[in-house]
């Protein structure tokens, strides 16, 4: 189950392959928020990131683990949507979600919770995979393929 509707359609095309999870737990510090104590809106895109990356590293399919594989994978579309502030000090849990794509792209969906579960921020990403020279790939490189096949074979679950 999706963690919020995104604004653009999802490209999937194994509807059965349930998608991958992971979750960051942490506190806004001093340097992220503004004169009035908010969160400031350009500490986002690192927030998402800390998502992406606990994804990689809790599946092996880290941004080392692609570039080893002489892939990058930068990113192609953001969007985000604030629903409710959150403030200096303030504990909240980021949670990612990877869907199945067989198209060499990665679709995330974020969704960033206060610690009583409070909706602060809903997101989604998309991220293209190159070659180490920048040209697109047309299918994932061999290692993503294998990790897929164990995905859709559900050897690879939801982790949270």
């Amino acid at each position: 189950m999706s963690l919020h509707r995104a604004s653009r359609p999802r490209r999937r095309s194994a509807p059965e392959v349930p998608s991958l999870c992971v979750s960051v737990q942490r506190t806004v510090r001093f340097e992220e928020v503004d004169a009035v104590r908010f969160m400031w809106h350009g500490r986002y895109a690192s927030w998402l990131e800390d998502g992406r990356e606990a994804m990689g590293r809790a599946y092996g399919i880290s941004y080392l683990d692609f570039r080893d594989n002489g892939v990058v994978v930068p990113l192609k579309l953001f969007h985000l949507d604030f629903h409710h502030p959150l403030l200096y000090g303030q504990t909240y849990t980021i949670h990612a979600e990877l869907f199945w794509n067989e198209a060499a792209v990665l679709d995330f969906e974020y969704r960033i919770e206060d610690a009583e579960g409070l909706v602060t921020t809903t997101a989604s990403t998309t991220q293209l995979m190159l070659d180490l020279n920048g040209n697109l790939l047309m299918e994932p490189p061999a290692f993503y393929r294998e990790f897929c096949a164990q995905w859709r074979q559900g050897k690879v679950a939801c982790r949270q």
